[in-house]
């Protein structure tokens, strides 16, 4: 498995800390199994809570994988990026001069390896999960869910809700997407209420797209999610001809994926959860649209 500067950035920023080094060496020790989260905390002697976050990080960076085990996650680690993060390390070592300190990338088994492979299909690929938050989600929410689902696609899923959502999207919104290239097929309002409960996916991130939803976050979205309000103009509200109307739209679409590309491109793996949120504010206070 090759990987390049970022990626090598990543996978050492994230072992640059005591609890993940130790949680990664155990998770390396009891491979090809995997560990719950809670039975790495108690082999490491840190709380539960602490380690979730730490695995989350491992996660981002590749080192590790998590697969589902009935309500249980469980987290395994991906020799596969091990091995490629020290490929990368001994690629250029002692400047072609392995009697300095051994050739070895040699020694590390052939990606190929039957065994990792059968192992890789057996997990999922963490991704962060992102709702966006409207009154109605009719319109701006409705558009970021699909500018996420497309720009952060296997590193992100994004969902969308509302507190009073609307019997079905805004048809200039669904056209204004179709046009743009995205499936709207699965899209549609609905309440917040689906998010709540055991069985709903937990999220990352809460962002609000209104104000008239800033500081209403529901309690039980999920445990530790991160949240931040991106007040972006109501298409509602948009007057004029279709022309015009179209324009705004377009405008509003550019507005919206401007705030997702800066949020995907985030190096999660050297943030921590209140850097994050700060980042997050200061995406939600660029440039406005008057309209």
């Amino acid at each position: 498995m090759l990987i390049d500067e970022h990626h090598a950035i990543d996978g050492l920023g994230s072992l640059a800390q005591p609890t993940r080094l130790a949680a990664f060496r155990q998770l390396l020790a009891a491979h090809p199994e995997s560990l719950p989260a809670g039975e790495v905390a108690r082999r490491c002697e840190v709380p539960h809570n602490t380690m979730s976050t730490h695995l989350a990080i491992l996660l981002r960076a590749g080192l590790i994988a998590v697969e589902r085990q009935g309500r249980v996650m469980s987290y395994r680690a991906d020799v596969r990026a091990f091995r490629g993060l020290l490929r990368f390390l001994t690629r250029d070592c002692c400047n072609g001069r392995p009697d300095l300190c051994g050739d070895l990338a040699r020694l590390l088994p052939d990606d190929t390896d039957e065994f990792e492979e059968t192992a890789k299909e057996s997990v999922m690929t963490a991704a962060f999960n992102v709702l966006f938050l409207c009154t109605q989600n009719s319109a701006r929410s409705i558009m970021a869910e699909a500018l996420l689902n497309k720009i952060g696609r296997n590193k992100f899923r994004a969902y969308s809700a509302g507190s009073e959502p609307a019997r079905a999207p805004m048809p200039e919104v669904i056209d204004r997407l179709k046009v743009l290239g995205h499936d709207v097929s699965h899209l549609r309002c609905k309440s917040w209420n689906e998010f709540m409960g055991p069985d709903a996916p937990r999220m990352d991130f809460v962002i609000a797209l209104c104000d008239s939803v800033h500081g209403q976050f529901c309690p039980d979205l999920g445990e530790k999610f991160v949240t931040a309000a991106w007040p972006l103009p109501d298409p509602a509200k948009f007057t004029g001809s279709t022309s015009e109307r179209v324009t705004l739209l377009n405008e509003l679409y550019g507005m919206i994926r401007r705030r997702i590309e800066i949020f995907t491109s985030l190096p999660f793996a050297s943030l921590d959860k209140m850097a994050v949120k700060a980042r997050l504010d200061e995406i939600g206070d660029t440039e406005r649209m008057v309209s």
